[in-house]
């Protein structure tokens, strides 16, 4: 009879279970992961598809001028991320040049942002502004504006062009101000507020997220 094992069940090892815990984790997450990298592969080829499919039904879709503005920021801001986005650039750029090389902007952060966040919000203000007015969808004009200065405000800072710089000023602040103006005029102080701050708390909550990340690669090298 050969030597028993000595981590054998009855041991009171707990290894054993402790790996085939961490094997059953790695196998629950393996779809996720499978999603994630689909995800990162084809998402800006999907926008800029989206995109060009919205602009050639707006000018039959019977809006408000308004709403109508509302309804441009999802295939415009889907333009700039075609231009943010390809080839993952604006992630290795963050990394690279604000984050001294490390990854605290990760290829996850960028689908959260980017999918649920960003179109959803753009979807939430278009419903917002067509049943209850254009006031109430002014939080996505107020995302672009924010978004817009805050790639001017880095490509002032670093000297150098960042991905998302073009669109921020040839197609973010054209629209975005205009659409602002045009519903500011009638839609009350309230709603103006309400989507200024929204949309600043949005960035915040993601620069919060990123430098916390940053913080924890930072003590952990």
């Amino acid at each position: 009879m050969g030597k028993a094992s000595t981590h054998s069940i009855g041991s009171g090892d707990p290894r054993p279970f402790v790996q085939d815990h961490q094997l059953t984790n790695v196998t629950r997450r393996e779809p996720m992961l499978k999603l994630q990298g689909w995800l990162a592969d084809y998402w800006v080829i999907g926008a800029g598809f989206m995109a060009a499919s919205l602009i050639a039904v707006a000018p039959v879709v019977s809006l408000s001028l308004p709403v109508f503005l509302i309804l441009l920021h999802s295939p415009l801001y889907m333009i700039h991320q075609v231009e943010e986005h390809t080839g993952d650039r604006f992630r290795k750029f963050a990394n690279e040049n604000v984050f001294g090389g490390r990854n605290a902007l990760t290829v996850a952060s960028v689908l959260v942002i980017n999918l649920p966040f960003v179109w959803g919000i753009n979807l939430l203000a278009l419903y917002a502004a067509f049943l209850w007015g254009p006031a109430w969808g002014l939080v996505a004009p107020y995302v672009m504006v924010v978004n817009a200065l805050a790639h001017l405000v880095t490509s002032a800072r670093l000297r150098k062009y960042n991905p998302g710089l073009i669109t921020s000023v040839t197609l973010f602040l054209p629209l975005s101000v205009a659409t602002i103006w045009m519903i500011g005029r009638t839609g009350g102080l309230a709603p103006q507020l309400i989507g200024a701050a929204l949309a600043i708390l949005l960035h915040l909550a993601i620069i919060a997220v990123v430098a916390s990340r940053y913080r924890s690669l930072v003590v952990n090298q």
